[in-house]
């Protein structure tokens, strides 16, 4: 058995949730600590039960209640060196047996999860995405993207499931109220990653066994999410795509998706 669960997925915070018949983890606490506990209590899930967090990168929509958890639930939190190193409050106040350091470049697990981290371009001191695999079942979770490259596109095939970034529409960025310095750093190589790449990101990917997608960290100010959902149709069409034959979803900043079970 292997689970997946967005817990909550936009620019206001980020949880991700990952489960196999004897292994729990999340993806990222980037929410407070009593919305994590609550989205989890929903599906009956004890937060005590929670094996550990790994961490995409520093920032607060990421990171929001990884002291809070670790320190109150005992759990321990992977992270690289240099993220470590960005995010001096969380580290002082994590104790050291629950401080777990990878190399991006490395393969480690947390119960009968085998967890494979890749390298992504984003402004951040060394962000990460994960393939998380089980029992032949693989899932990748790739946000925080400013752009696609080949080598990510290569970490994510053979996936049964994928979260992807679909932050922004171009156009609505452009015509929003975020500063031009914001709006250029969104749109640049190391910042977020648009609906109409996600899409053709999907659309490469569709071959390789891909049969659930959900775009995910969607932007309050510079996006929708029947705007996200259906650019990424309108690149799958215009790829030669069946869309039929994939389950697309987008995720909710505000509340859980369902518990998908990947197959």
């Amino acid at each position: 058995m292997l689970q997946f669960c967005s817990l909550y997925s936009g620019s206001t915070g980020n949880s991700l949730f990952v489960q196999s018949d004897n292994t729990k983890i999340l993806v990222d606490a980037g929410v407070s600590a009593k919305k994590i506990t609550e989205a989890l209590s929903s599906m009956s899930i004890d937060i005590n039960a929670i094996d550990a967090i790994l961490v995409t990168h520093e920032h607060i929509d990421h990171v929001k209640s990884l002291s809070t958890l670790s320190t109150k639930y005992n759990i321990p939190v992977f992270a690289t060196q240099k993220t470590w190193e960005a995010m001096p409050e969380n580290q002082a106040k994590i104790a050291l047996e629950n401080q777990k350091i990878f190399d991006v470049q490395d393969k480690f697990e947390v119960g009968n999860l085998q967890i494979n981290p890749f390298s992504i371009p984003h402004d951040a001191a060394d962000p990460c995405g994960f393939n998380i695999l089980c029992d032949n079942r693989k899932i990748s979770i790739a946000t925080d993207i400013g752009h696609m490259t080949k080598e990510i596109v290569k970490r994510l095939e053979d996936s049964s499931l994928l979260m992807l970034e679909s932050n922004y529409d171009p156009e609505v960025l452009k015509c929003g109220s975020y500063p031009y310095r914001l709006k250029t750093r969104i749109l640049g190589p190391t910042g977020h990653l648009s609906n109409s790449s996600a899409g053709k990101t999907i659309s490469l990917l569709l071959h390789s066994g891909l049969n659930t997608a959900i775009l995910g960290h969607l932007s309050k100010e510079n996006n929708f999410p029947e705007l996200a959902y259906s650019t990424v149709l309108e690149e799958l069409r215009l790829n030669n795509c069946n869309s039929e034959k994939l389950n697309l979803n987008v995720a909710s900043r505000s509340e859980p998706s369902k518990l998908f079970q990947v197959c």
